[in-house]
């Protein structure tokens, strides 16, 4: 694989005299040192992102904090939904209302940070026209835990490991874009993931995410204290987003973390020309080129470079890129 020392190219080294070994092993080291550390604090029962925040010396959530974190907790999401089935059921009602005038016949859904695929599964039971369904997640074992979760509520949706700052997916190729609580962690990088958002949605964004303008102080500050996202509505206006609708929800499955929404039209999104996408447009990653699907693994022509795909589940973020040129040749697409 490529890995994420050349994927991540866009960012300079600090120290460009050190030799590459060293600085892989360097970063090797506390990238360990830092699962390690998570690992054992999660046992402790402890904040395992606030022990990250710590350790790595940052008042924000870092990408390979969440990724971990949400690794260490694969399973939850499932255990949540069979402990409070009428919770879930509620909360997913309350959704797929909101989504059920923007899903039309022959359209297409992604679900932004789809977790275990407990909130999509329950979308898509009680949405009037089934979409092309589509979600994704950073972590491959909540991925992992959302394909047996949508076998068992015989649904069915394509779920694949991506990063919501830099989606596989071309521009405008999913008609309704939407999250539940997945924006939450990345407190700072708010107007970056909105205008990824929105370049990847054809017709609207959905954001159910922490309402920290519309909460009490004392949710505001349990808010702060965990590095949540602000001022969602001022960042989307700032992007010429078209803001349809501003409220908080009249159900939130955690009362201390209210949850808002904020619907975001886009502005060609009531043109008579603008037919449903059914057909997804992959995209890589790390080139932008076009990327056709396989069973094997995501194929980029142009490039050559491919993103393989294990046990079913597409990993397809910039630090899964493999140079294979002869993949073409020896697998089928």
């Amino acid at each position: 694989m490529i890995g994420p020392y050349w994927a991540s190219s866009k960012r300079k080294m600090e120290n460009m005299s050190l030799d590459t070994s060293e600085i892989l092993k360097s970063n090797a080291n506390s990238l360990r040192n830092l699962i390690v550390g998570m690992r054992s604090a999660f046992a402790r029962g402890e904040n395992v992102m606030e022990y990250a925040r710590t350790c790595l010396g940052q008042d924000s959530n870092t990408s390979v904090a969440t990724l971990i974190a949400y690794d260490l907790q694969a399973g939850s999401y499932v255990r949540n939904a069979l402990e409070n089935p009428g919770g879930r059921d509620l909360w997913c009602s309350q959704l797929a209302e909101i989504l059920n005038p923007l899903v039309v016949e022959g359209s297409s859904l992604l679900e932004v940070g789809c977790g275990e695929a407990t909130t999509l599964a329950g979308i898509l039971q009680k949405l009037t026209h089934t979409p092309n369904a589509l979600g994704f997640d950073i972590s491959w074992s909540r991925c992992n835990y959302g394909l047996q979760w949508l076998s068992q509520k015989n649904v069915s949706a394509n779920l694949f490991v991506a990063d919501l700052f830099d989606i596989p997916l071309a521009d405008q190729s999913v008609d309704v874009v939407y999250t539940s609580h997945s924006l939450e962690p990345n407190g700072g990088r708010e107007e970056d993931a909105i205008a990824e958002l929105l370049r990847v949605a054809r017709r609207a964004v959905v954001l159910i995410e922490p309402a920290y303008e519309l909460s009490d102080e004392i949710a505001r500050e349990r808010m702060r204290a965990h590095g949540y996202v602000r001022n969602l509505r001022q960042v989307a206006e700032k992007l010429e987003g078209e803001v349809s609708e501003y409220r908080l929800l009249d159900y939130s499955i955690n009362p201390k973390n209210p949850s808002g929404l904020l619907l975001l039209k886009k502005k060609n999104a009531h043109s008579t020309e603008l037919a449903p996408v059914s057909n997804i447009q992959w995209k890589c990653p790390l080139t932008s080129s076009p990327m056709t699907q396989g069973t094997s693994g995501f194929y980029s022509a142009e490039t050559g470079i491919v993103y393989p795909v294990l046990s079913g589940i597409p990993l397809l973020r910039a630090e899964h890129a493999v140079v294979a040129s002869a993949f073409e040749q020896n697998h089928s697409l």
